[in-house]
């Protein structure tokens, strides 16, 4: 493809949306003259699909759920008055309750006021929070110092904990659980919780929880006497709750500007409802994902986005993508095993550690380039003329051109800045492109039965642990013995891995590095 074919390419296909001052460029792309005539018909039907999940259709089947977290930013559209409320009535509750915490007025028997704040979740309820702290704070304007505890590593909530050092009475604990009983997030609670007691403090002074109603947690929350509570809805997943009060209470509370990230995706929303192909970005998102891929999935996504305060994006999009896009089944039943897998880190870091591979190795991605045009920082003049940022913006545009010119295909993604309005509207462009590329390939995005089957999987691992302390005694066994006196002898392997683990913790004697046939263990 010659240069002309490329510019003519570029403005035949560059597609802007004035009010956001975004545009999205397809051109590099490998789709022929005749694409998008033959998919007219299917990205009608995703945009019909989209229309009635807007209006309160039963988009989840399986669960038998509404999908609507387009209505966060639009309580309006919501299909009832209901919920039109519930949505207004907690976001000026985040609000006040915010306002209160950076007044102060939230324990006036303090001296000391709130000046840090540690969430706690997993998945949605830490990625989109985590990426948007990131993204938009500031260690100098933040009102509260952002912290996370997103797994149930003991090791890495110890290391969290230390980072907030003797602060504790001056933090605030958002945890956050729809069900109240996820592992991760409740261990994580619970250990921190500790943390609180040892140091003389009431837990429950300085927590909030986001939680389902009538959950676990919101019995504790009532229970106990938290300083407040903030609902999750069935109706919002949680790889697209970052602008329910999952994302919102923490950042509001670290003081980032929560109602322009909320007017960023309504705007984009507006944008990307419209039923005219060449003007919708999410659509052409997802048109050009559907090429990519072949509408199977048959290469993944590098995201590259080129600004250090979107390094995080590509691990939100891991989840908004893979975690909706990645299913055993269509909706008609039908084994189709689809999904795109994400990765990627951000520019320039890439060039030196794997734009390599990506073009002279396997031809297996396609990229989706994010450029923002505004550079920030001093402008200093690294060489005459020629400013770092000039540097970043070469890098991309010159990774852009040889890997295209090693037939290696891209989207690229053009911001002004990164703000709090630019943050929302990318948020809500790849959440609606990934509902449009759904239908493209009959799936169903708004469950997770490869997730709840984990979980499943998890749980049964700790209930054989139950059963394998029980059965260990002073006298030293190996593990398939221990597996034959609890009747599971198909099972020695992992039961050789839970003592492996027990040992190595000093929870039960034994040597983790003798053979795995002969190594023995005891109760301690």
């Amino acid at each position: 493809m010659n240069a002309g074919t490329l510019w003519d390419r570029y403005k035949a296909h560059l597609c802007r949306v004035p009010a956001l001052k975004i545009s999205l460029d397809i051109s590099r792309m490998n789709f022929d003259d005749g694409f998008f005539s033959t998919m007219a018909p299917a990205i009608e039907k995703a945009y019909e699909a989209m229309d009635a999940l807007e209006k309160g259709a039963i988009a989840n089947p399986d669960e038998k759920r509404m999908v609507g977290h387009y209505w966060l930013r639009a309580p309006q559209l919501a299909p009832d008055a209901g919920i039109t409320k519930e949505i207004e009535d907690t976001l000026a509750a985040i609000r006040s309750f915010a306002a209160k915490v950076h007044a102060g007025q939230v324990r006036p028997e303090k001296s000391a006021t709130f000046t840090k704040v540690l969430s706690i979740g997993i998945g949605g309820s830490a990625l989109g929070p985590m990426f948007v702290a990131d993204a938009l704070g500031d260690p100098v304007r933040d009102k509260l110092q952002p912290h996370f505890v997103d797994n149930t590593d003991p090791d890495g909530i110890a290391r969290e904990l230390k980072r907030i050092g003797g602060s504790l009475d001056e933090t605030l604990v958002v945890v956050m659980s729809k069900s109240g009983s996820t592992p991760e997030t409740r261990n994580g609670m619970l250990v921190v919780a500790e943390a609180y007691r040892a140091a003389g403090l009431d837990f429950a002074k300085h927590a909030v929880a986001v939680t389902g109603e009538g959950s676990k947690l919101d019995q504790q929350v009532q229970k106990e006497g938290w300083l407040a509570r903030f609902p999750m809805w069935d109706w919002v997943g949680g790889r697209t709750s970052e602008l329910s009060a999952v994302g919102l209470v923490p950042g509001f509370l670290q003081g980032l500007d929560m109602d322009a990230i909320l007017a960023g995706a309504a705007a984009m929303d507006v944008a990307t409802r419209a039923h005219d192909t060449p003007k919708n970005p999410a659509a052409l998102l997802a048109l050009m994902w559907y090429q990519a891929t072949g509408g199977k999935g048959l290469k993944d996504m590098v995201v590259l986005p080129y600004k250090d305060r979107l390094l995080l994006f590509s691990r939100y999009l891991q989840q908004l993508v893979m975690e909706s896009l990645g299913k055993r089944l269509d909706l008609d039943g039908n084994r189709v095993d689809q999904g795109i897998s994400v990765y990627g880190n951000k520019g320039s870091t890439d060039q030196h550690a794997y734009v390599q591979q990506l073009r002279d190795g396997v031809n297996n991605f396609f990229l989706t380039f994010i450029r923002v045009l505004e550079d920030g920082g001093t402008g200093l003049q690294v060489e005459p003329g020629v400013t770092a940022g000039d540097y970043l913006h070469g890098f991309l545009l010159g990774t852009r051109s040889a890997l295209f010119a090693n037939d290696r295909h891209s989207v690229t993604i053009t911001v002004p800045h990164v703000d709090a309005v630019i943050i929302g509207a990318l948020i809500a462009l790849f959440e609606r492109a990934v509902g449009f590329y759904a239908t493209l390939v009959n799936i169903n995005a708004y469950h997770q039965p490869g997730v709840e089957a984990g979980k499943k999987a998890a749980g049964e691992v700790l209930s054989l642990q139950e059963k394998i302390l029980g059965a260990l005694t002073a006298s030293p066994q190996t593990a398939e013995a221990v597996a034959v006196s609890i009747g599971h002898p198909d099972d020695a392997e992992t039961i050789y891995l839970v003592l492996e683990h027990l040992a190595a913790n000093g929870r039960v004697k034994g040597d983790a590095s003798a053979d795995p046939a002969t190594a023995t263990f005891a109760a301690k």
